[in-house]
């Protein structure tokens, strides 16, 4: 095992004051082992990032598949890694809670394997297509791929929200491609097949038969993760409880085009705040007193006049 040179990692303590700022206690299960599992694996390596990056020359032409387990939870540096886990932070805050952590740890340990395979075909596709070998040792570690599939997996359900996407509002089922361009154009090093790997993943949950596949092997195994017993959507009255999923049930063509059952009309970044309010309100009993870790959420009605506003600037 090797030890990242001592220093002060810029990216890594601004990870901590975002954790803290949210509030430890706030932040789901899932989500924060998650979070630790990487922050260790940056600060104590199980190899070099050579020896973790994920190609198709170095895991399926020299066998080496133990990269397809290690390079999700591995990152290049701390800025890496902060933006990585940031991204992580605000998608497990949404979706744990709605899917149950068990579920929810399920699609990460799929997502985070399936996202290499499907970034091999892509590589090794284009390779041959283009007749280019230089595609075959394109090496990715990092999470990202796993957080474009979240992404998807958010986007859908909450279908009429949008998402600010570097000061420009997009609908929230473009939002993922519009991000992975920007993010290319912007970014050339960062791995464009891995990110779109995460698109395609996203997309199998939500619309191919990947789920089912999912629910089928859950069901084989005994393994009764996939609707907890309280599951929470957005409505005009805060988290509201329901027994069944039943969005979650029905094809993506089919849902009804009263969005604002599933978004109230918040914007994503609204509904953070929505999801984090009402998370303090079930820990402290109380909606009257001083909010703990020291920020405050403002009331709806204001939250709504400050989204009119920052409209009426755009």
């Amino acid at each position: 095992m090797q030890r990242r040179s001592r220093g002060i990692h810029q990216g890594l303590l601004l990870l901590f004051f975002q954790m803290m700022h949210v509030g430890i206690t706030n932040i789901p299960p899932v989500t924060l082992a998650c979070i630790a599992l990487n922050i260790w694996l940056f600060l104590n390596p199980m190899k070099s990032s050579y020896w973790l990056c994920l190609s198709v020359e170095l895991c399926y032409e020299r066998k080496d598949w133990q990269r397809l387990l290690l390079s999700p939870f591995h990152h290049a540096d701390d800025w890496h890694l902060y933006f990585n886990m940031v991204s992580m932070l605000w998608k497990g805050l949404m979706l744990e809670r709605r899917l149950g952590s068990i579920w929810f740890a399920y699609i990460i340990a799929v997502f985070s394997l399936l996202t290499g395979v499907v970034y091999l075909v892509l590589e090794y596709t284009v390779a041959e297509l283009l007749d280019q070998p230089a595609f075959k040792i394109h090496c990715a570690i990092g999470f990202s791929g796993v957080l474009f599939a979240l992404k998807v997996l958010s986007n859908n359900y909450n279908p009429g929200g949008r998402t600010n996407v570097m000061g420009m509002y997009i609908p929230n089922k473009y939002a993922c491609w519009v991000e992975l361009v920007m993010i290319h154009l912007f970014s050339p090093n960062a791995s464009f097949a891995g990110h779109l790997a995460g698109i395609i993943v996203g997309l199998m949950y939500t619309l191919g038969p990947l789920k089912r596949i999912m629910e089928a092997c859950a069901g084989i195994f005994s393994f009764n993760t996939h609707y907890p017993g309280q599951q929470y959507y957005f409505s005009n009255t805060g988290y509201n409880g329901y027994q069944e999923d039943s969005f979650d049930r029905q094809p993506y063509q089919e849902v009804p085009r009263n969005y604002d059952v599933y978004t109230a009309g918040l914007t994503e970044e609204e509904q953070l705040e929505r999801a984090l309010r009402n998370s303090l309100r079930d820990r402290v009993g109380v909606n009257n007193g001083p909010s703990p870790y020291g920020f405050r959420i403002p009331p709806e009605d204001e939250m709504r006049r400050q989204r009119l506003n920052r409209f009426d600037r755009h």
